[in-house]
Protein backbone atom coordinates (compact mmCIF):
# COMPACT_ATOMS: atom_id res chain seq x y z
CA UNK A 1 0.00 0.00 0.00
CA UNK A 2 1.59 3.39 -1.09
CA UNK A 3 2.36 6.01 1.21
CA UNK A 4 0.63 9.64 -0.25
CA UNK A 5 2.02 12.81 1.57
CA UNK A 6 -0.90 14.51 3.57
CA UNK A 7 -1.88 17.59 1.71
CA UNK A 8 -1.86 20.54 4.59
CA UNK A 9 1.47 18.93 6.44
CA UNK A 10 3.22 16.99 4.34
CA UNK A 11 3.52 13.76 6.50
CA UNK A 12 3.39 10.42 4.45
CA UNK A 13 -0.50 8.73 4.82
CA UNK A 14 -2.04 5.86 4.00
CA UNK A 15 -5.17 6.00 2.95
CA UNK A 16 -6.17 2.99 3.46
CA UNK A 17 -8.25 2.39 6.61
CA UNK A 18 -7.63 5.86 7.30
CA UNK A 19 -10.71 7.69 8.58
CA UNK A 20 -9.04 11.45 8.04
CA UNK A 21 -8.31 10.23 4.06
CA UNK A 22 -6.31 12.40 2.09
CA UNK A 23 -5.14 14.09 5.63
CA UNK A 24 -3.73 12.25 7.87
CA UNK A 25 -5.22 13.81 11.30
CA UNK A 26 -8.35 15.85 11.84
CA UNK A 27 -6.47 18.14 12.89
CA UNK A 28 -4.79 18.57 9.27
CA UNK A 29 -8.41 18.03 7.79
CA UNK A 30 -9.87 20.66 9.98
CA UNK A 31 -6.95 23.21 9.32
CA UNK A 32 -7.54 22.99 5.53
CA UNK A 33 -11.63 22.98 5.89
CA UNK A 34 -10.73 26.66 8.16
CA UNK A 35 -8.74 27.68 4.71
CA UNK A 36 -11.28 27.20 2.20
CA UNK A 37 -14.14 28.90 4.52
CA UNK A 38 -11.57 32.12 5.03
CA UNK A 39 -10.81 32.19 1.59
CA UNK A 40 -7.23 30.98 1.40
CA UNK A 41 -7.65 28.89 -1.12
CA UNK A 42 -8.28 30.46 -4.53
CA UNK A 43 -9.67 28.82 -7.81
CA UNK A 44 -8.05 30.44 -10.81
CA UNK A 45 -11.18 31.87 -13.19
CA UNK A 46 -11.18 33.63 -16.55
CA UNK A 47 -13.45 36.23 -16.62
CA UNK A 48 -16.16 36.41 -19.07
CA UNK A 49 -15.22 38.27 -22.14
CA UNK A 50 -17.77 41.43 -23.16
CA UNK A 51 -18.67 42.45 -26.50
CA UNK A 52 -20.32 45.19 -24.83
CA UNK A 53 -24.08 44.69 -26.77
CA UNK A 54 -25.69 43.34 -23.61
CA UNK A 55 -24.79 46.88 -21.84
CA UNK A 56 -26.82 49.62 -21.89
CA UNK A 57 -27.12 52.83 -19.95
CA UNK A 58 -30.08 54.23 -19.02
CA UNK A 59 -29.08 57.62 -19.38
CA UNK A 60 -28.43 56.90 -23.16
CA UNK A 61 -32.26 56.29 -23.81
CA UNK A 62 -33.40 59.73 -22.98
Amino acid sequence: MPLRPCPVCRTPVSWEGNPFKPFCSDRCRTRDLGAWSSESYRLPAKPDEEDGESWSDASDSE
